[in-house]
Order: structure tokens, then C-alpha cells, then sequence
């Protein structure tokens, strides 16, 4: 598992816009799987969970993104899963931290 986590300001659906477009075009393998969005009043939630095969590891990796806040003010969690063929440990991570690599670039640059 890898983790990556990021106060952010700025337009919650540019923010969101962008961090996807990293990870969609950061393989070419990746793919969307799945999406859930939560707002009450200005309060805005969204997870995003995408997956993509990993050369090195000859496996998927997964990564669950999560944008929240309000007021121009958010808290980015990404979080990749899976990439390593061991059975009781974990081996090689190279594909969940290559995975995460392209939010890292993208949420630095917002």
C-alpha cells in the first residue's frame, strides 16, 4: 500500500477534473472503475476508485482517490492497493507508488 495525502485550495471540479485526467492519461492501461459523490449544503465528498495493470509486477493495482471540503478548502487522500504476488507479505511495491506517482505531479501543480 501507498499512500498520498494533500490539503488543496482552489474549484472542487477542476481539482477533481485534473487529478482524474493525471491518472487516466498517466497509463495506458488504466481505467475508471467506479465513482461516489456526497455534497450537503457546500460540503463536497468524492471517491474515485481506478485500476491499472502493472508491467513490473504482473498484476493490477488499485487506487481509491478521495477529494472533501468546502469553501475552496480540500483534503486529498490516494491510496493504491494490490502489486504484489506474495501470499503472506508484500514484496514489490513499485507498481502501487508508480500508480501514485501521477496524482502526486498532478496535486502539486494545483
Amino acid at each position: 500500500m501507498a499512500k498520498y495525502e494533500k490539503n488543496i485550495t482552489g474549484n472542487f471540479h477542476h481539482i477533481l477534473n485534473t487529478l482524474h485526467n493525471s491518472v487516466m492519461q498517466g497509463s495506458l492501461s488504466a481505467s475508471f472503475e467506479d465513482a461516489s459523490d456526497y455534497s450537503c449544503g457546500d460540503f463536497r465528498c468524492a471517491v474515485r476508485v481506478y485500476e491499472r495493470y502493472s508491467w513490473l509486477g504482473s498484476n493490477r493495482v488499485s487506487l481509491a482517490l478521495t477529494l472533501a471540503g468546502r469553501d475552496g478548502e480540500y483534503f486529498l487522500s490516494a491510496i493504491t492497493s494490490g502489486g504484489s504476488q506474495a501470499v503472506f507479505f508484500k514484496v514489490n511495491t513499485f507498481g502501487e507508488n508508480a500508480f501514485l506517482s501521477a496524482i502526486r505531479e498532478a496535486a502539486e501543480q494545483l
